[in-house]
C-alpha cells in the first residue's frame, strides 16, 4: 500500500491524503482513490483538485496517470472540468440512499434543542456586550510585541505580563496584596478548585475511578446555598463538605471547626446576596490563623457594586492565610477562559506542581491580550460602562416587580448580575415550572442549597434566583413582562 499526501496548498487550499493501493496499476489504484475520496465526503463538491503536473509530483507517477483518471472520474460524473475553472468535484456526485441521508445529516448537523425564549438564568454576562473592538486591539498589540519566547512552551505559573497586570489591578480595585511570584493563572474557578483539591482522573488500573492528589485536604467548609456544580467537583475529589448557616450578615463562621479549609463568597454571598460582616471577616481570619486553615475566597463578581461602596478582598487582612481566587467570567466572558489564584506563599510550589511543567489550561496569546487590555485602561472602561449597564437592568427589574408584584421582595441586589426574589411557602416549584412553560429558564432557589443543610440552623425559603444579565438590551423588556406574569399572586390578588 502506498500512501502520500498531496501537498498542493497553494492550489486547492489544503492538503489532501490519498491510499494508492489494490490491482490494476497506478492508473486504476488513483482512480479509486479519488472516488473513494468523493464518496466519503472527504472530498466535497465544487473542491478544486490539483493540477495534473502537481498532483503527478506530489505522488510520484506520471502527469498521463492523473490525466487518465481525471479523465475517467469526469466521464463517470464524479467529476467537472471546465476551461480555466480547473478540475473540481461535481455538485452531485452521488446520489445518496434515504438512509445514508439521514445519517449524514445527523452526523454533520445535530439538530438544535430548541431554547428558551428568555433567559434568566445567573452566571453569564450579555454577550453581546463583548468589546469585540478594544480586544482585537490589544490582541493585535500584544501579538506583535510578544517575544519569541512566548510561543514556545508555556510558564505553568502564567505570562508574567499578565501576572504584573493582575497584581496592579486586584490592588487598586479589590484591595488585594500580592505579587507576581504568588499569583498562578489559571482557566477558572473550576480549574482553581480541582488544582486545589484533586481531580477524579477516571478510571484506574483496577477498574475504580482514580482521584490526583490536590495541594489541600478536607473537609472542606462552604455557604449553605452555593453552586451544585462546585460541590460535586468537589465530591468527585473525595472532598466532604460540611454546611456554614447563613443570615443577614453572611456566613455563620462562628460554626467552623476542625474543617482544614473554608470557601466564601465575602463580596457578594452567592447566591442570597449580601456581603460578609465586618465582624465575621475579622474572625474567620481569626479562627484561619488560630487553626493553621486556610480562607478560600470566590470574587466571583467583585467589580459590579451598585448601592453601597467598595467591599474590599478579605485576603487584604492576611495574605498567607487566604487564596484569592477571580476569573473574568463575569466581566468580560465564560469564552476567555481566564481565572487566577492569589496564593499565600507556602502554596505556590505544590500549585505549580500540582499544575504540570508546561501550560496547557489557557492560551498564552490570550493572557498577553488580557494583560494589554489591564494596561491599557480598557479593562476598566469596560467594567464602568457594563456596571451601568447592569444597573439599569436592575433598576428595571426592581420596578417592574414593584409595579406588578409588589408582594415580591426582592433581595441581593445591591450588587452582582443576579436578584433573589421571595415567594410565597410552597410555590417556588410550581412557579418555575410555569415559567419553564412560558419560555422562560431561571433556577429555583431550592437547587442551590446544600443537601447536608438542616432546617434548625437554616430555615428553608422559596425563591428564584433571576439573572438580569444574559438576556440582551432589546429583549430585555418582553423578559421582564413574561417574569411578571408567571410570579404567584398575593393574597390580596387571590380574594
Amino acid at each position: 500500500m502506498v500512501k502520500s499526501w498531496v501537498n498542493s496548498a497553494e492550489r486547492i487550499g489544503a492538503d489532501l491524503h490519498l491510499e494508492l493501493s489494490g490491482p490494476g496499476g497506478r492508473r486504476a489504484a488513483l482512480t479509486r482513490a479519488l472516488r473513494e475520496a468523493v464518496r466519503s465526503g472527504r472530498l466535497a463538491p465544487g473542491t478544486r483538485l490539483p493540477p495534473y503536473r502537481s498532483l503527478a509530483a506530489d505522488l510520484g507517477v506520471a502527469r498521463n496517470t492523473v490525466a487518465d483518471a481525471y479523465a475517467e472520474l469526469v466521464a463517470e460524473g464524479w467529476l467537472t472540468a471546465r476551461q480555466g475553472a480547473g478540475t473540481r468535484v461535481a455538485e452531485r456526485a452521488e446520489p445518496l440512499r434515504p438512509a445514508e441521508r439521514v445519517a449524514r445529516r445527523t452526523r454533520r448537523t445535530p439538530p438544535r434543542a430548541r431554547g428558551p425564549r428568555h433567559d434568566l438564568r445567573q452566571g453569564t454576562p450579555d454577550a453581546s456586550a463583548f468589546p469585540r473592538a478594544a480586544w482585537l486591539a490589544s490582541y493585535r498589540r500584544a501579538l506583535q510585541q510578544a517575544p519569541n519566547e512566548a510561543f514556545g512552551p508555556g510558564d505553568p505559573a502564567g505570562r508574567v505580563e499578565l501576572r504584573e497586570a493582575l497584581t496592579e489591578y486586584l490592588a487598586r480595585a479589590r484591595g488585594v496584596r500580592t505579587e507576581p511570584g504568588r499569583i498562578v493563572i489559571c482557566s477558572g474557578f473550576a480549574h482553581a478548585l480541582r488544582l486545589l483539591f484533586g481531580q477524579d482522573t477516571g478510571k484506574g488500573g483496577s477498574g475504580s475511578r482514580s482521584v490526583s492528589r490536590g495541594v489541600l485536604r478536607g473537609p472542606l467548609a462552604v455557604e449553605g446555598y452555593g453552586l451544585g456544580f462546585h460541590r460535586e467537583l468537589l465530591a468527585a475529589a473525595g472532598v466532604r463538605t460540611v454546611p456554614l448557616p447563613l443570615d443577614e450578615d453572611g456566613a455563620r463562621v462562628d460554626r467552623l471547626v476542625r474543617e482544614r479549609a473554608v470557601l466564601l463568597t465575602p463580596a457578594h454571598q452567592f447566591p442570597t446576596g449580601g456581603p460578609l460582616g465586618p465582624e465575621r471577616r475579622a474572625a474567620v481570619i481569626d479562627w484561619a490563623r488560630a487553626r493553621g486553615s486556610v480562607i478560600l475566597e470566590d470574587d466571583y463578581d467583585g467589580e459590579f457594586r451598585y448601592d453601597r461602596k467598595p467591599v474590599g478582598a478579605v485576603q487584604g487582612l492576611d495574605p498567607e492565610r487566604v487564596i484569592f481566587i477571580g476569573s473574568v467570567s463575569k466581566s468580560l466572558s465564560p469564552a476567555v477562559r481566564l481565572g487566577w489564584m492569589v496564593l499565600p506563599e507556602r502554596y505556590v510550589d505544590d500549585v505549580l506542581v500540582a499544575k504540570g511543567e508546561r501550560e496547557a489550561w489557557a492560551s498564552v496569546l490570550d493572557q498577553l491580550s488580557l494583560a494589554d487590555f489591564i494596561v491599557s485602561g480598557a479593562y476598566d472602561r469596560h467594567v464602568r460602562r457594563m456596571r451601568q449597564r447592569y444597573r439599569s437592568r436592575r433598576d428595571r427589574l426592581v420596578a417592574a416587580l414593584a409595579e406588578h408584584a409588589p408582594h415580591i421582595e426582592v433581595t441581593g441586589v445591591a450588587a452582582g448580575l443576579h436578584a433573589v426574589l421571595r415567594l410565597p411557602a410552597g410555590t417556588e416549584r410550581s412557579t418555575v415550572k410555569a415559567a419553564t412553560w412560558q419560555g422562560i429558564a431561571l433556577d429555583g432557589l431550592a437547587g442551590f442549597r446544600h443537601p447536608e443543610a438542616t432546617e434548625t440552623d437554616m430555615p428553608v425559603r422559596d425563591g428564584l434566583v433571576v439573572g438580569f444579565a444574559t438576556p440582551p438590551e432589546h429583549a430585555f423588556g418582553a423578559a421582564l413582562e413574561t417574569l411578571c406574569g408567571v410570579l404567584p399572586p398575593g393574597a390580596e390578588q387571590v380574594l
